[in-house]
């Protein structure tokens, strides 16, 4: 994966404000799954208009294709750094929703998440109470496809200079894959958490991202 290059198409989406407008849904997904094969921002726009611009609800379409698009590369660049690491092995089936990859034989999901306002807790407290904070990420994230109670790998973003920019860290690649790699190289087992959902053991972790 050309890391460099990713980078500069996802901070081109920076540049716009960051609206969803509605919750996620398996209907607006299914019409903007497009978003999947498209890296480059200015095509990604062109089939935008193209698919939605006849419409009346257009801007509702842009602001859902415009986060999907920037949420799903952000996470194959992200996956793809932990897949670049020995101690990880990729997962042979890549269209998996529980399983990216190995980490020391086990299997995780992974998933990059701003840090969370509906928490209502600091970010030093989250720091502290991983655990809690885990949990909370479990009940509360991942609607819709994405929800499940398996193995999970949390990437939490924090930006100390604007809190209501936590999701432009998403673009910063490159910052993103050494971080990863500082944390791989430290890996150990004991440092999971490890929770009982639905009787069954399940292990995760937080990866924090923060300027």
């Amino acid at each position: 994966m050309n890391y460099k290059l990713l980078e500069k198409e996802l901070k081109k989406r920076t540049k716009i404000e960051y609206a969803w407008g509605r919750k996620q849904n398996d209907f607006f997904d299914r019409n903007t799954n497009f978003i999947y094969k498209i890296s480059s921002f200015e095509e990604l726009q062109k089939k935008l208009e193209s698919n939605f611009q006849s419409k009346p609800n257009f801007i509702e379409f842009q602001n859902y294709a415009l986060n999907r698009w920037y949420n799903f590369w952000s996470a194959k660049a992200v996956e793809a750094a932990f897949c670049e690491h020995p101690k990880v092995k990729q997962h042979s089936n890549l269209k998996d929703k529980y399983v990216d990859f190995y980490i020391s034989e086990i299997p995780f999901d992974h998933k990059t998440t701003v840090f969370p306002k509906g928490f209502n807790k600091s970010v030093p407290y989250g720091h502290f109470h991983k655990r809690e904070l885990i949990e909370w990420l479990y009940k509360n994230q991942s609607q819709q496809q994405r929800k499940h109670l398996k193995n999970r790998i949390f990437i939490v973003l924090v930006n100390y200079e604007n809190d209501n920019k936590h999701w432009k860290l998403k673009a910063e690649i490159l910052w993103l894959q050494q971080i990863i790699s500082n944390y791989l190289t430290t890996f150990d087992l004991q440092d999971l958490e490890t929770f009982y959902f639905e009787n069954k053991v399940v292990k995760s972790d937080i990866i924090w991202a923060v300027k």
